[in-house]
């Protein structure tokens, strides 16, 4: 894919270097480096969790994944912290709130807040989901569902404002009212009173506690359903903020022409593309003729070298494609260890005893090689201006110990920075 394909994905900025006496610096060495992409390389950080907030108080029997990479938390923060930006935080009530009134804000906050200060964007999934719910809201009247229902989103996206604002307003409404692989009570509200509403219920609940908020749809169904979906919630007049697309990928790539096609499908809304749930495996491949991924759960699915070989290239394939799409806007990888992955698939960039795959070093070779501006040497004109070009994204010019912070957002731009 030629590097012309991510033109949008760069700019070119004209500095004004300025010294402690607001002159500029002419003919002056400087040096440049980046600090952050402005897109969003994402991963899951339930891993984290135990490891800064502690282990939960209570156990629970609703399905669980995550929390089980065996390492400590520097190395699990320094695998992870070198490669991604943003995190995703697991919100799923039947974990989150096991027993009624007893939610596990303090452990949820803590790593929130340990993710933050080390300049990561934090994410919460889902705040409206009819899977891993809670036992004690079975029996109960749909009305005093919904209320309950309407409280937790007002709780959790008014809560954590400031520190999450970002989330995953409802996930997979598309086969929300007739999904029938186990009990809850969600179904049965979507199901009376329909999925407009229940997506109107999450975005509308959640804007109002935390107006700033970005709040996305997301779905594992890319089908015309989904389309359909889309188009009846924005003809019903409710604001989304972005699409979220899952990729779990076990039975192999789809290919660069089937993603090319899928996206330009969404892309015709006019808003931001999520890659919310993204995975390839490094082991075999999940038999084709399984519709649905959970029913593909086995004792044993190992990495293998030729499964790695595999994987490392489907991942810089899968996203360079993505990147090359201007509407894409994010891409979350879902786990970043084998150990407690989703499915017990070997879909991880990390094995389980914590060595990086060849996907790992391969992403991380495009995160914060090709696609990063690493320490770089420029020097002033006579004027005190130099032009640094680069991914789209925070960068920092500094003369000795003195240094200063600038972004890159548009193609061509100009800004005086003052080094002090």
């Amino acid at each position: 894919m030629s590097d012309s394909s991510l033109r949008h994905r760069k700019g070119e900025i004209t500095l004004t270097v300025r010294g402690p006496d607001r002159q500029p610096l002419a003919d002056q060495v400087v040096t440049v480096a980046q600090d952050r992409h402005a897109f969003a390389f994402g991963n899951i950080g339930f891993d984290f969790v135990d490891l800064v907030g502690g282990p939960a108080e209570e156990t629970t029997s609703v399905e669980s994944f995550g929390g089980d990479s065996r390492l400590d938390l520097d190395r699990l923060g320094e695998l992870w912290l070198d490669v991604f930006n943003t995190a995703t935080l697991p919100f799923y009530w039947g974990r989150y709130e096991p027993r009624r009134g007893a939610p596990d804000t303090e452990r949820l906050t803590a790593t929130a807040r340990w993710l933050a200060e080390r300049g990561v964007t934090v994410k919460g999934h889902p705040l409206v989901w009819h899977t891993v719910q809670p036992s004690w809201l079975l029996g109960l009247e749909l009305d005093e569902v919904e209320r309950l229902l309407r409280a937790r989103v007002r709780d959790l996206a008014g809560g954590f404002a400031g520190l999450i604002d970002t989330w995953d307003a409802i996930n997979e409404a598309v086969i929300m009212p007739v999904f029938a692989n186990g009990d809850n009570a969600i179904t049965p509200l979507a199901r009376a009173r329909g999925r407009i509403h229940l997506v109107r219920l999450a975005f509308e609940e959640a804007r109002a506690a935390n107006p700033a908020a970005t709040l996305v749809l997301n779905d594992f169904d890319l089908s015309s359903a989904y389309e359909c979906l889309i188009e009846g919630v924005l003809e019903a007049g409710v604001r989304i903020d972005a699409i979220g697309l899952q990729t779990h990928m076990h039975q192999g790539y789809r290919g660069e022409e089937y993603m090319r096609q899928m996206l330009d499908r969404f892309a015709r809304y006019g808003l931001p593309l999520h890659l919310t749930e993204t995975t390839l495996v490094s082991g075999h491949l999940m038999p084709p003729e399984i519709e649905d991924l959970n029913d593909y759960q086995i004792p044993h699915w190992p990495s293998t070298p030729e499964g790695e070989a595999r994987q490392a290239e489907e991942v810089e394939r899968h996203y360079r494609s993505l990147l090359a799409h201007p509407a894409v806007q994010s891409i979350n990888y879902w786990g970043l260890t084998d150990r407690g992955a989703w499915l017990g698939a070997p879909a991880g960039l990390v094995r389980t005893d914590g060595s990086p795959k060849p996907a790992y070093d391969t992403l991380k070779a495009l995160v914060k090689g090709e696609w990063w501006l690493s320490p770089t040497e420029l020097r002033t004109g006579a004027d005190g201006t130099v032009t640094v070009a680069g991914f789209l994204g925070d960068y920092t010019v500094a003369v000795g110990d003195r240094a200063t912070r600038f972004t890159i957002d548009a193609p061509d731009t100009t800004a005086t920075v003052d080094l002090s």
